[in-house]
């Protein structure tokens, strides 16, 4: 059971196209949000889409292959693990969760 623990896997389309950085010669970070909807019926019978965003960051080849072969809107799933982060901004605390990606496939896009 210990090879389950924090691991996420989504399928959703692309929020916009990857936000690349890169530290020294071959170290990349690729940043991205994932739109992931689900639907179901109020007690008044209207269907109802609720869209979740979720923060993704990859690291080297995954983050490479983001850059080349994926835009926004695009549909893709992606494997990976929950990591939660505290800053400070403007003497504040700030919390954030990312899922750290490991695994990225491309699905499609909107268009097709």
């Amino acid at each position: 059971m210990t090879t389950i623990r924090n691991q996420v896997q989504l399928i959703g389309n692309l929020g916009s196209d990857p936000d690349l950085k890169e530290f020294g010669e071959k170290k990349k970070l690729a940043k991205i949000s994932i739109a992931t909807n689900e639907s179901y019926v109020n007690v008044k019978g209207e269907r109802v889409t609720e869209t979740q965003w979720h923060n993704v960051i990859a690291w080297g080849k995954q983050a490479e292959y983001l850059e080349k072969y994926t835009k926004k809107g695009q549909q893709i799933a992606i494997s990976g693990k929950l990591v939660n982060s505290s800053y400070e901004k403007d003497g504040e605390k700030r919390y954030k969760t990312e899922v750290v990606a490991n695994e990225v496939v491309l699905l499609g896009s909107r268009e097709s």
